[in-house]
């Protein structure tokens, strides 16, 4: 019988090949850091191997990272049941492809950006960039350049930016200063700030306000192995989060990137230290402009000499751009259908990705296939794209379909994550630094105010009201104001009287401190 894991070999059982399904179709974990792809249309069975996958990797050490877009990949943390009417099919598959089902759970942490469905997972407009916020909001070319300007000043002024009142705060300084900050780093548009802060309204409706804040995930706590040497598998509930495709997806990049950036290189290793599951992956290029493409082409290219796995799911290769699509040494192709002149298209080019096997034309192979079915291809000794073949997927080990609300929380009460991320933490940040500043600034421009031009103008207007008083019936003005080639007062004269005596009251000298003190801040 099969075995889904063999520890000596380095190989992870996928499924049966071949005539009857009689021979093995292995991954091999050393070349799975060559990332991989898995398609296919809606019902065919892609989630199925998904959850295949992540078990295989688990049992091999490997800790995973995806996204449960229907809820479905809950079942993970529970074990199958034979008598489960979603598992009684799976029986004769096993014994069709020789394998043993072994019931089982698997250690899983849940994760949720609202914290509903699994723990707080949160980033810092620091963290993310420029980059990726600029993409996040559809950002014009000169609003990314004022974006990057107010990155460049708080990292220069040492202002943090850890979650969007922050990053709020920062534009707001950004504009009230644009003059001078145009002299230095180019034009900033007060324009290009008010359309920013827009977006940022719009992001924060969408969830950005739960998504940005400390305490930040660190990778550290998303690479954990458990005490039977499982690798731990980490949950992103995703069905709320897809009604945000564009919050979904760039998220998921810059987790993507944070793995790039802060895992050291170690070659090729015997096994991947995470295997990462980008699940409907055309979200992420879905009018993405060429340099993002690029540069999750280049961080494909480069992330496997780190020990990462990347897998991309989607309904049909041509999702993928075809730069990426090259970096995918691993396939797993289920089941497309081809109704229009458009989908045969779709479907030649699908079967033009694979080394033939001459005993059937792989275009046929991928329209015929049936449900729990695949068209696969995996890298064998070398690197060499392995030769295609009919494959019956394994069952899953773990329940098929979700939990229980009940099981899910009693899950999340008993995860050590929930110490340390479930409590927000609201810092000394730019927000605050920035307050500081305008309130010393008004405090400061209030006392030179009380001390200069309060005083003269309340003398000013105490002599008016004196001369009043003795003779109601003589227009005199204050000597300061008074204009020997009028015999009269003008309008504005008679304005100018009013306004000397509102300065004279409590609330003129609030009015006046209150204007230079937005003076002062603007500067």
């Amino acid at each position: 019988m099969a075995q889904v894991l063999d520890h000596e070999a380095g190989t992870v059982f996928v499924g049966g090949g071949g005539e009857n399904y009689a021979s093995p179709e292995q991954l091999l974990l050393e070349y799975a850091n060559r990332h991989g792809l898995i398609a296919g249309a809606t019902g065919t069975g892609k989630t199925v191997t998904l959850q295949t996958l992540a078990e295989s990797f688990s049992l091999a050490g490997v800790p995973v990272f995806l996204a449960d877009v229907k809820g479905d990949l809950a079942g993970l943390a529970k074990p199958g049941s034979a008598e489960s009417k979603l598992h009684q099919p799976f029986q004769t598959r096993a014994e069709q492809i020789g394998l043993t089902l072994d019931y089982q759970t698997f250690p899983v942490t849940f994760w949720d950006v609202w914290a509903e469905k699994g723990h707080s997972v949160r980033t810092t407009p620091a963290e993310m960039g420029p980059l990726l916020l600029s993409r996040l909001m559809d950002l014009t070319d000169a609003q990314e350049g004022v974006m990057n300007i107010a990155f460049r000043v708080a990292d220069e002024q040492g202002l943090l930016l850890a979650d969007l009142k922050d990053l709020q705060a920062m534009l707001v300084w950004v504009g009230q200063n644009a003059t001078d900050l145009s002299l230095r780093y180019g034009n900033v548009s007060t324009a290009s700030v008010g359309a920013i802060q827009r977006a940022l309204l719009v992001l924060e409706n969408q969830g950005g306000d739960a998504l940005f804040g400390e305490p930040a995930l660190e990778l550290s706590d998303i690479m954990r192995v458990d005490a039977t040497g499982k690798g731990v598998v980490n949950i992103l509930a995703a069905d709320r989060l897809m009604n945000a495709p564009r919050l979904y997806a760039t998220f998921l990049l810059w987790l993507l990137s944070e793995l790039f950036e802060q895992l050291p290189e170690i070659g090729d290793p015997d096994k991947p230290r995470i295997a990462f599951f980008f699940d409907e992956a055309h979200l992420l290029f879905d009018g993405a402009p060429a340099a993002l493409v690029s540069k999750v082409e280049q961080v494909a290219r480069l992330i496997r000499s780190k020990g990462v796995s990347v897998w991309f799911i989607s309904q049909n290769p041509t999702d993928v751009p075809e730069d990426v699509l090259g970096q995918l040494g691993n396939r797993v192709q289920h089941a497309l259908r081809a109704f229009t002149a458009k989908d045969q298209k779709a479907l030649r080019l699908a079967a033009e990705n694979y080394r033939p096997n001459p005993a059937f034309d792989t275009a046929e192979a991928i329209q015929s296939v049936g449900t729990g079915e695949a068209v696969t291809s995996f890298l064998e000794a070398k690197g060499v794209p392995g030769m295609v073949e009919r494959t019956l997927i394994r069952p899953p080990f773990s329940q098929l379909g979700p939990i229980t609300d009940a099981e899910r929380a009693a899950l999340i009460a008993n995860s050590p994550m929930g110490i340390k991320y479930d409590t927000r933490i609201d810092r000394e940040s730019a927000q605050e630094i920035l307050a500081a500043r305008a309130k010393s600034a008004a405090e400061a421009s209030a006392s030179a105010g009380a001390a200069g031009n309060d005083e003269d103008l309340w003398q000013m207007d105490r002599s008016y009201k004196r001369a009043r008083r003795y003779d109601p019936k003589i227009e005199i003005t204050p000597e300061k104001t008074r204009r020997s080639s009028s015999r009269s007062d003008t309008a504005t004269e008679a304005f100018t009287k009013s306004l000397a005596r509102q300065l004279g009251t409590r609330t003129g000298k609030a009015l006046i401190r209150g204007v230079l003190g937005s003076l002062f801040r603007g500067r």
